[in-house]
């Protein structure tokens, strides 16, 4: 058995439950695995939240929930002494109440920021993955338990039929947290974005030209992604090569085609594009 938690940050709406609920667990409690976490000062699961565009015409926002990653070769173990961080044969890493007491550099070696130092206590402290509850029957974490948004998925990497599995498998897109390289976790991200762009038609009469087919090209893969504008004439496309070039083609029975290009340098608001009669 190895728990894991899978993150689809396509769906994170930042309501912070997951934070709540988390702070419920451990604010002013002790359990087994874990001193109390402070009201204020940590947060052992955080939403980054990112706005994104270059351009009023087209903003959108990101979010992305960032925990402990429980990584397979924690950086945080190799910086510990005398056992102060161990990893469970289940997988989740924990740092220990005890005997972590006065070690800082725990902290230090986490590449993504998730341990925090407690000044009263003295001691490194991170999410446990809710061990104590796992331990107890409980079937996730409480902060899977609270988002109500289809974000967090707990369950058993080993096993093929959980529903971290399942998702992994389905997935299209796992990115993971760039600061990790290539440390392996059991933690996974899925759809962290990268750069968009976007842009809108309309007809002759500034109707918006709902349907017509956009068509972008990669220079140098060729690859082609297809999208039809919406009742808006919106057209976006997300998850681009960053600082790639690409070709616009827009295509509409009765019109012209037209044609340009735009760099994947920002998120990006290509044009308001305006078709012409055939």
């Amino acid at each position: 058995m190895r728990y894991g938690i899978v993150i689809d940050t396509e769906n994170c709406m930042e309501c912070y439950n997951c934070f709540m609920a988390c702070k419920d667990e451990h604010c002013g409690f002790t359990t087994a695995v874990s001193a109390p976490q402070p009201h204020t000062g940590q947060h052992w699961i955080r939403i980054d939240g990112k706005e994104r565009g270059n351009d009023t015409r087209k903003i959108k926002a990101s979010n992305v929930a960032v925990l402990c990653a429980h990584c397979q070769d924690a950086p945080c173990l190799k910086a510990a002494k005398g056992g102060a961080v161990y990893a469970r044969p289940d997988g989740i890493v924990i740092i220990d109440p005890k005997k972590a007491e006065g070690q800082k550099e725990i902290v230090s070696a986490c590449p993504i920021g998730a341990i925090f130092w407690n000044e009263e206590l003295n001691l490194p402290q991170k999410c446990t993955m809710c061990a104590h509850l796992l331990d107890e029957g409980y079937a996730t974490p409480r902060c899977v338990e609270a988002c109500p948004n289809g974000t967090l998925y707990f369950g058993d990497l080993d096993d093929p039929e959980s529903a971290v599995s399942k998702k992994l498998r389905e997935a299209d897109r796992v990115t993971p947290l760039k600061e990790l390289g290539d440390i392996k976790t059991n933690v996974a991200y899925l759809n962290i974005p990268t750069v968009f762009l976007a842009g809108s038609v309309y007809l002759p009469d500034d109707e918006a030209a709902e349907g017509a087919l956009v068509t972008l090209t990669e220079r140098g893969s060729g690859k082609k992604r297809e999208v039809n504008t919406n009742y808006f004439g919106d057209w976006e496309f997300e998850w681009l090569t960053p600082g790639a070039d690409y070709d616009i083609l827009v295509e509409m029975p009765g019109y012209n085609p037209f044609s340009c290009a735009a760099k994947a340098d920002t998120d990006r608001f290509v044009d308001e594009i305006v078709l012409s009669l055939c």
